[in-house]
């Protein structure tokens, strides 16, 4: 829980506070002082010093009541000073910068969990340790990295890493961003990721809240709670962009199937950022450069018109924007033409709309009325000025602030002078402005910006036979369930399958072959992978067939039966679930059969996923075309397998034990999706 003393403090006390701004507590104080914090402000040192507006103590046992402790001292020293602060001074918010906690071992984690006891047990906050500090409209209580400008509809953020959180900074200062609040959580004793949004969530006022929330984090803790509340928020209208470092797998995974292989917890915060509406940034530079792009008016549509004077960089931003999905539409016809004769001679209108390297301020803002009144076909621009150090483009920056007010498409500024118009872009930000110097960069987090998905609405699953499956799970131990199970199992689920009977003699799977009909598959129970040990026979098409196939596949190692199953035919399509620890069950669909492991094409949705969802991890593979139809071929049913998603959702409602899962393939065509092969693995 945050308490308002941590938002808003009458009176803070910096312990280990000191005279010397090269210490934290030095510079925590000055801070605190230069940014016109209008409560009382005390210092603890056993060598009392004289600062303007600070009253020095030379412990805490003498200190007054105070509600927030900012704690800068060893290790050690802090558990006391929590005891008497909580106990005897009633201060219920604390701000620890010290290390050697948690991040050193088993002691320094002991030491951190008994700080947290003596904050819960006066209903406290404790943020920390080993974090930079807070940043709120009351107070700049860090004492490391530039202060930001504050404006209450500027970023907030939060950082699970205090120097992440500083860098972040020296990237989003000079672009002109400004911040509402910020939080370096450090090791996240009581305070997450999950808890500042879960405030957020809590605080959040439609007419005065900031609506960009940028996250920085290395573990997500709780993932329903983060769900949760970063769902609530991007429901009321907020941004949001995050990076969770640490994304590759460690190690080897002990897996066995499919979806094993290709899931895991990268893919889990993948999908949990999508099911949220997050976009999910790899760079400080994307993750400010999204910022920026959130602070902008909103672009509704994907069509850019890209505006400059220098050729090199519009080529460059149309091949990135292109690549992204977005469109740079081809501008002719009369109003067009007209638009040219307005320019200087050898300007191109086509788009790129190049008016040249001499060209004005008053051609750029004509230029920007035609996108905004005349090109229906164009949503937004994307103006890239600089200059070569000639002359000044104050005029021109001055015209490019006036159009971004004016005009209803929303303009993105990309000022690469940095160096030669620094005077310039300083003068643009007074404005208010905010601007990017790089446009293969905004071009390509632009593009991902515009496909994030609004979250989906909250799933209503199919109905299954629970007690059935239940029945199944109960009875059922650890490991890989026998093929009649699986069978059982899924007809539960009502997902359509394969006519298959399990057979342990010859003589049976002749009788079985018979009263099926042919042409028919025969598949070995025992090898985990069939088709790796020959243990899949196609098309048998008579006795003699059934006979040999038999013997072959009984001859195998591991074998213990066969599968008779009726041969059908369709696209081979591959669906899996695997359940990430904390996550829940991540679910996968993609292209079937060996191609699920060649080319490894797939989409990932967390469970619960509903009808829009199923339908959106379809459509977004790579692979969509051939389910659609091809060169005359027919596709296959999307509304089918979007429903077996659904049910396999229901499934893993109803039996979290399931550990692993694969269904490949299910053969798809437009009239049926029926699932011939399928493995489940129960872990209780």
């Amino acid at each position: 829980m945050i308490v308002s003393e941590l938002i808003s403090p009458d009176s803070i006390v910096v312990v280990g506070a000191s005279h010397d701004t090269s210490k934290p507590g030095g510079k925590v104080l000055k801070n605190i002082l230069e940014h016109n914090y209008v409560g009382r402000l005390y210092a603890v040192n056993p060598k009392p010093f004289v600062m303007k507006g600070v009253v020095c103590y030379d412990s805490c046992e003498v200190l007054p009541a105070v509600d927030m402790a900012i704690i800068a001292i060893a290790a050690p020293m802090v558990e006391e000073c929590i005891r008497i602060l909580t106990i005897k001074k009633k201060c219920k918010a604390f701000i620890i910068f010290s290390a050697g906690f948690g991040e050193i071992g088993e002691i320094g984690k002991a030491l951190e969990q008994r700080c947290v006891a003596l904050v819960q047990s006066v209903g406290g906050t404790l943020i920390g340790p080993n974090c930079i500090g807070v940043l709120t409209p009351s107070y700049k209580g860090v004492f490391a990295g530039p202060i930001p400008n504050f404006d209450p509809k500027g970023c907030d953020c939060v950082s699970a890493s205090g120097a992440t959180m500083v860098f972040l900074l020296e990237e989003a200062i000079p672009r002109g961003l400004t911040f509402s609040s910020i939080f370096s959580v450090g090791n996240s004793a009581q305070i997450g990721v999950e808890e500042i949004l879960e405030y957020w969530d809590a605080t959040f006022d439609s007419t005065a809240s900031s609506r960009i929330k940028l996250l920085y984090m290395e573990e997500i803790a709780n993932p329903l709670k983060f769900y949760k509340h970063a769902r609530s928020l991007t429901d009321k209208g907020c941004r949001i962009a995050a990076i969770k470092a640490g994304s590759t797998e460690a190690g080897s995974r002990a897996v066995s199937s499919h979806t094993g292989s290709l899931s895991g917890s990268n893919t889990a915060v993948n999908a949990l950022f999508r099911k949220a509406g997050i976009l999910r940034c790899h760079s400080r530079v994307e993750l400010v450069y999204a910022a920026a792009i959130f602070a902008h008016k909103q672009l509704h549509g994907n069509r850019i018109a890209v505006i400059t004077h220098a050729g090199g960089p519009g080529v460059m931003l149309t091949d990135i924007l292109t690549r992204g999905g977005m469109q740079v539409p081809h501008l002719e016809g009369a109003k067009a033409d007209e638009l040219r004769t307005k320019l200087f001679p050898g300007s191109s209108v086509a788009n790129p709309i190049d008016f040249l390297a001499t060209g004005t301020a008053d051609q750029l803002g004509v230029i920007l009325d035609y996108v905004d009144h005349e090109f229906d076909e164009i949503d937004g621009s994307v103006v890239v000025f600089g200059t070569t150090g000639m002359w000044s483009v104050n005029n021109v920056y001055e015209m490019l602030h006036r159009k971004m007010q004016t005009c209803t498409k929303p303009i993105f500024p990309i000022l690469p002078s940095v160096i030669l118009a620094a005077e310039e872009v300083s003068n643009f930000q007074a404005f208010g402005r905010i601007n990017f110097t790089d446009e293969v960069s905004f071009g390509y987090v632009l593009s991902r910006v515009q496909r994030i998905q609004k979250p989906f609405p909250e799933p209503v699953l199919p109905e299954v036979d629970e007690k059935r499956i239940r029945k199944i799970i109960d009875e059922a131990g650890n490991g890989y369930l026998l093929p009649d199970l699986v069978y059982q199992l899924l007809n539960a689920a009502h997902i359509t399958q394969a006519r298959q009977f399990t057979v342990y003699s010859k003589n049976e799977a002749v009788n079985t072959a018979t009263q099926t009909g042919f042409p028919l598959v025969m598949k070995v129970i025992g090898p985990l992978h069939k088709s790796d040990v020959g243990g899949v026979k196609l098309g048998i098409q008579n006795k003699s067939g059934v006979e040999d196939a038999f013997t072959d596949l009984m001859n195998i190692e591991g074998a213990t039966g066969v599968v008779v199953q009726e041969m059908l035919s369709g696209h081979e399509i591959f669906m899996g679930a695997k359940k990430e620890d904390k996550f829940g069950h991540v679910i996968l669909c993609g292209l079937g059969g060996i191609f699920v492991e060649v080319f490894k094409d797939v989409s990932a949705g967390l469970a619960p996923i509903g009808m829009d969802e199923s339908l959106s991890m379809i459509r977004h593979l790579a692979s969509y075309p051939i389910i659609q139809g091809t060169r005359g071929n027919e596709g296959v049913n999307e509304q089918l397998l979007a429903q077996t998603i659904m049910k396999l959702s229901a499934i893993l409602r109803v039996a979290p034990e399931i550990m692993e899962m694969d269904i490949n393939p299910l053969l798809g065509t437009m009239k049926h999706v029926t699932a011939v092969d399928a493995r489940i693995r129960i872990q209780k």
